[in-house]
């Protein structure tokens, strides 16, 4: 079951969880080739709060911060797999270099970016503070990644092509 959603609808979702009284937390990312890194940032960003939305790349974007050859996988896919993780409970796919729009409409309880940021390097920093967002820096040292991933990839390619 795909759990993309508008931004309409994520707006009509967390305005009744807000009356209902629970949290909602917002992470985001390319998950471009998801692994275990990924899976533990938003596992540890789902226990924050009651639902957790996630800000997908499009494919559009993941080309503009990676560049040429990302995304290994289309946007669509890369929300299908999402779709089947229980932690997630709803997706949006984002085409802007940062989710400070999606943030301002949603107004999620907390802003969940792994940590290779601090609190003070979020880039939406200024807007979660600015309608009374609460920052939460979640997950395992930053020590996986997918250009990472690639990157040893290749060098095992070269390595048995030789």
């Amino acid at each position: 079951m795909m759990k993309t959603r508008s931004l309409s609808e994520l707006e009509k979702i967390v305005a009744e969880l807000r009356r209902e009284g629970r949290l909602t937390a917002f992470a985001n990312g390319c998950f471009d080739l998801l692994h275990v890194g990924h899976i533990r940032y938003l596992q540890a960003a789902r226990q924050l709060a009651d639902r957790l939305i996630v800000g997908l790349n499009s494919d559009r974007s993941v080309r503009q911060l990676k560049g040429t050859g990302r995304p290994l996988m289309p946007q669509q896919e890369r929300a299908e797999i999402l779709s089947a993780l229980a932690c997630v409970d709803d997706i949006i796919i984002f085409g802007e270099r940062t989710v400070d729009e999606l943030l301002s409409r949603l107004k999620p309880d907390f802003h969940c970016k792994g940590t290779d940021y601090t609190p003070e390097t979020v880039p939406e920093r200024q807007t979660v503070l600015a309608y009374g967002g609460r920052i939460a820096i979640v997950g395992d040292p930053k020590d996986r990644s997918t250009s990472g991933f690639l990157k040893r990839a290749g060098q095992r390619e070269a390595c048995e092509g030789s």
